[in-house]
C-alpha cells in the first residue's frame, strides 16, 4: 500500500456516513455454533453487529481511540469522526514516494503507528511508520530492513510491543517461488526499541484457512485474549499464550458478518463497553460488533501430567 507526503483536508473529497445499526443494544450472544466434521476445532460464536460506516479507503485495516476511527489504505490513511463517520484529515503518500503498502495501525497516546512493507516485492522489507493524531502528519519512522516477513499488524499490550510477520503461499512474481510460506508466519513480542523478546507461531489449521495469504490483522482484546484475522475470511481466531511451547493456543473463533479478513481493531477506550473493529474491503465500510467475551471460556487441561511409581509410561 501507498502513501504521500502530504496532508489533505478530505470532507470535500468523499463523505463517510454513519450508517446507524440495526440495533444499539447488546443481546445476549446464543450458544456456540458446531462445526462439521471438526473434532479438535475450539468452539465458534457470532458476534453482533453495532454501528457502520461508509468509508472510501478502508482498504486495508482499521484504527481507533476514543473519539476518531482511522481507515488505511496503502498509500493512505483517513482520519474520521467516530459520531458522524465525516472524514476530517487525510495522510496521502505520493505514487513515487517511500510508502508501498501500509497494512493496518494502532493508536497508542496521541500517536499512530502504522505497519508498513514493501509488498509483494522481493526480499520483504518492513517498517513501522508513526503519525501524529491530531495533524495526521508523519513524525517518525523505524526500520526492520529484511527480516522474518512482511509485518502486517502492530498492537501494544501488558508493557511490549507485539507484531505480526507474514509469510504466504503465493507465489512471488520476483522470484516465482512461494513468497515466504505461509507458516513461517510469526508473532513476535518486541520490546520498546523494537527488539525481539520472543516469537510463536500460530497453529496450522488457522493458517491453512489462510492460505495462499496470512495473518493480516492482530489486536489484543479486554480479555487480555490476542484476537487475529486472515486476509479474506470473516472469522476472528481468539488466542492465548501457549503455557509450553511455541505454538498459540486456539481458544475459540467469532464469526464476523460482512468482513472479508484484513486489519482489526479493540477500541479499548471505554472499559466499559470495549468493542471490535473491522472493515469490509469490498464494501468499503467500516463495522464495529460486540464480541461474546463472558462466552469465551479458557479449556482447563494443560497437556500433561506427574506420575507416581506404578503410573509411568513405557
Amino acid at each position: 500500500m501507498r502513501k504521500l507526503p502530504a496532508l489533505i483536508a478530505a470532507t470535500a473529497v468523499l463523505a463517510a456516513v454513519a450508517i446507524p445499526s440495526a440495533s444499539a443494544a447488546r443481546p445476549a450472544a446464543p450458544a456456540p455454533a458446531a462445526r462439521a466434521g471438526a473434532t479438535a476445532e475450539p468452539p465458534s460464536y457470532p458476534a453482533t453487529p453495532l454501528t457502520s460506516y461508509a468509508a472510501f479507503d478502508a482498504n486495508q485495516a482499521i484504527a481507533v481511540d476514543a473519539k476518531y476511527f482511522y481507515a488505511v489504505d496503502n498509500r493512505t490513511i483517513t482520519k474520521h469522526d467516530r459520531r458522524t463517520g465525516e472524514p476530517l484529515l487525510q495522510f496521502a503518500g505520493d505514487a513515487d514516494g517511500p510508502f508501498k503498502h501500509m497494512d493496518s495501525g494502532v493508536v497508542v497516546g496521541s500517536k499512530l503507528y502504522a505497519v508498513h512493507s514493501n509488498y509483494p516485492e522481493w526480499p520483504m522489507e518492513s517498517s513501522i511508520e508513526v503519525f501524529d493524531t491530531k495533524t495526521m502528519k508523519h513524525i517518525d519512522s523505524y526500520s526492520f530492513g529484511i527480516y522474518r516477513g512482511s509485518l502486517t499488524w502492530l498492537d501494544r499490550h501488558d508493557g511490549a510491543w507485539w507484531a505480526g510477520f507474514a509469510n504466504y503461499d503465493e507465489i512471488s512474481d520476483d522470484t516465482n517461488e512461494p513468497y515466504g510460506q505461509t507458516y513461517n508466519t510469526q508473532i513476535v513480542k518486541l520490546n520498546d526499541k523494537f527488539e525481539p523478546l520472543a516469537s510463536y507461531t500460530i497453529p496450522k489449521p488457522i493458517l491453512d484457512r489462510f492460505k495462499p495469504m496470512s495473518n493480516s490483522g492482530g489486536s489484543w482484546g479486554p480479555d487480555g485474549r490476542l484476537w487475529l484475522t486472515g486476509h479474506d475470511l470473516g472469522e476472528a481466531y481468539v488466542m492465548e499464550l501457549p503455557t509450553a511451547g511455541a505454538e498459540l493456543r486456539w481458544i475459540a473463533t467469532v464469526d464476523l458478518p460482512d468482513v472479508q479478513g484484513q486489519g482489526i481493531a479493540w477500541d479499548r477506550s471505554n472499559p466499559r463497553n470495549p468493542t471490535f473493529w473491522a472493515i469490509s474491503r469490498p464494501n468499503k465500510v467500516v463495522h464495529t460488533f460486540a464480541m461474546p467475551l463472558d462466552l469465551i471460556k479458557t479449556p482447563t487441561t494443560k497437556g500433561w501430567q506427574v506420575l507416581g511409581p506404578g503410573q509411568f509410561q513405557k
